[in-house]
């Protein structure tokens, strides 16, 4: 089993922009101590040619976790930016957990578009999906 890990609900993956229901899920861990505090960060970055961005836009603290626990959480969406991917540069949006002294991480990977799923900007106005 994984030290972390994150757990949407319904298994989800695709949100749109400011959904009410927001990301929902569990934040579970199992570590051989109890840390500090434990941080949920939700961001986007960039991958691609030249500078690299990052925005953390919402940070959920545990404190006083225990060594193995299952918390609960709730993150609001953003109105923007979304999802895509180009040939020189995609957006990428991501929760993470990890430990306050930064020792362990773990990534999720999700999409948040009014459409479902990630913009394709490589693709034509006539090709099919």
């Amino acid at each position: 089993m994984e030290p972390l890990s994150i757990n949407l609900r319904d298994n989800r993956e695709s949100f749109v922009p400011g959904e009410t229901l927001a990301i929902e899920g569990k934040a579970s861990w199992q570590l051989d101590k109890a840390p500090e505090k434990l941080f949920l960060r939700l961001f986007w970055y960039t991958r691609g040619k030249g500078t690299e961005d990052i925005e953390v836009v919402s940070e959920t603290v545990f404190d006083h976790p225990l060594a193995a626990e299952t918390r609960p959480f709730k993150i609001p969406l953003p109105q923007s930016p979304y999802s895509f991917s180009g040939k020189l540069v995609s957006l990428i949006w991501a929760l993470e957990l990890v430990t306050g002294d930064n020792d362990t991480a773990i990534t999720k990977e999700i999409v948040i578009s009014s459409f479902g799923y990630e913009i394709n900007l490589t693709k034509h106005k006539n090709e099919p999906s």
